[in-house]
């Protein structure tokens, strides 16, 4: 679900509700009646609670289910919010800079595109992340990222501008981890990309995790910054 749709749906449900309320004030006489507007308010107040609180349930996602499917998914979850999608690989593509691009696809046409599953873009976030340089190795090597350099990102920002932070990064082996995803186990090894701004920077520092698979090269699972306001996605792979 898109942000746009997550608040559309209680917008309106609280003009719903609260069209009630303006129809029961409409009719009070006058300064003596004060209370019952009060109380409307009230009502209307509690009922918009109950309804943001409310949450769409999706069936449980089983290996067995996983394993019924012919496609390619990643699990994306959206870590300050919890809000969860299922994306597929819309375009794959190789260009001069090392690496093999994937764009994925949500149900809502939220985009991410990966270089060797390291995030480069977004689009239909809050601030997109407009393009990011990425340290990988050459396609066919082990994905992830590699070496010590910068990285270049360039986030949307108000009135069609955008903003830039350049950050110095290493990527640190953090040794052999066995990661679980829905009923399966991965021998991997923990990459860790430490990012930090320079002397007066705003963005601080910015820390990437990645899990990859210790014989094939795959990568698993990450948790990758998507910028200053949408923070970190958590990514799995749920199937090839």
């Amino acid at each position: 679900m898109t942000q746009l749709t997550r608040l559309i749906r209680p917008l309106r449900a609280f003009a719903g509700v609260l069209s009630a309320a303006l129809v029961l004030a409409a009719c009070s006489g006058g300064p003596q009646d004060a209370p019952l507007e009060v109380e409307i308010m009230q009502v209307v107040g509690q009922q918009v609670k109950q309804r943001l609180k409310r949450k769409p349930e999706r069936p449980p996602v089983t290996r067995a289910l996983l394993d019924s499917l012919d496609e390619t998914y990643i699990e994306v979850t959206i870590e300050d919010d919890g809000q969860r999608a299922y994306l597929q690989p819309q375009l794959v593509k190789q260009d001069s800079t090392p690496g093999q691009i994937t764009v994925w696809l949500t149900e809502d046409a939220v985009t991410l595109a990966m270089r060797n599953g390291v995030l480069t873009a977004t689009r239909g976030l809050r601030n997109d992340m407009l393009s990011s340089s990425a340290l990988v190795r050459e396609t066919g090597g082990a994905m992830g990222p590699t070496g010590t350099g910068a990285r270049r990102y360039e986030f949307a920002a108000l009135d069609n501008r955008s903003q830039v932070f350049t950050l110095a990064c290493t990527v640190s082996d953090l040794g052999p981890e066995i990661i679980e995803i829905i009923e399966l186990t991965y021998q991997t090894r923990h990459l860790q990309e430490r990012c930090e701004s320079g002397p007066g920077g705003e963005s601080g520092v910015v820390v990437n995790d990645y899990w990859i698979d210790s014989r094939s090269g795959q990568l698993w699972q990450s948790r990758q910054w998507a910028g200053p306001t949408t923070g970190y996605l958590r990514i799995r792979q749920l199937t090839l």
